[in-house]
């Protein structure tokens, strides 16, 4: 009787599986209990530190290496990014290079420990298809950006990255208000090895955060690329209602993932 051959490579990639995922749990562990007990006695600059930190050790566990491109362009003072919507590790991505405050939609609350998570860090949740929470959300968001800049994803849901869908035009009525610049960005998720595009971060359709953290886990080698795009300004000189600060948002970002 032959002996069956013993598959090593099977094996040693099993155990690295198994080792990122103790590690994505330990991280969240960490987080949760940072959240609780120390974030609360933070000054903002430390607690923006804090959050930039872990989403870095996030990434870092999914060995996927981030690409930022046209940082320059960012305003010094408050703007509203614009960004299309890929997965839930597009905050995170974000996040790693410059903590911000995100606007999500309310089905975000309610996901296991990170929909928690996203609550403590200052998240801004809102109700899809109510124009009255919308109208809000708006007046809210406005008196934030006298502050500090915000992050929305206008499409109001995620995509498999290859295009973008059309944006949704209620929440850029804040960056009207206040007066401050739209600054699009454009992500995108490559294997660098094949040097195309991978779906594998995509979180789309009826998926579930587990299934998405594997599909990540088991495609090692991924960038991601934050391109900051050129902003479209809102001055008394530059007078954009919001369904054209909209449209603007999506020529630019669609122009920059072909």
């Amino acid at each position: 009787m032959k002996n069956m051959p013993f598959n090593t490579t099977n094996i040693s990639t099993k155990l690295s599986r198994l080792v990122q995922w103790s590690k994505i749990v330990f991280l969240v562990l960490c987080g949760v209990l940072k959240l609780v007990f120390i974030f609360p006695f933070m000054g903002a600059t430390d607690k923006a530190n804090s959050i930039q930190a872990w989403s870095v050790s996030l990434l870092r566990i999914f060995k996927m290496k981030i690409c930022v491109v046209g940082e320059e362009k960012l305003s010094r003072t408050p703007f509203l990014l614009v960004s299309n919507h890929i997965s839930w590790l597009d905050i995170f991505a974000i996040n790693a290079f410059k903590p911000i405050c995100f606007v999500a939609k309310s089905e975000v609350r309610d996901w296991p420990i990170f929909g928690w998570m996203a609550k403590q860090v200052g998240t801004i949740f809102i109700q899809r298809g109510s124009a009255t929470h919308a109208r809000k959300i708006v007046m809210e968001l406005a008196e934030t950006l006298k502050f500090g800049a915000i992050c929305i994803f206008p499409e109001g849901t995620s995509t498999s990255g290859d295009h973008v869908l059309p944006f949704r035009s209620n929440l850029f009525e804040s960056a009207v208000i206040s007066g401050i610049p739209v600054s699009p960005l454009a992500i995108q998720y490559g294997d660098l090895v094949s040097q195309k595009r991978s779906h594998a971060p995509a979180f789309v359709d009826d998926m579930g955060l587990i299934e998405s953290i594997s599909n990540i886990l088991n495609n090692p080698g991924l960038e991601v690329k934050l391109q900051f795009l050129g902003p479209i300004l809102t001055s008394e000189s530059h007078a954009y209602d919001r369904k054209t600060l909209a449209l603007l948002s999506h020529e630019s970002i669609s122009r920059a993932i072909r």
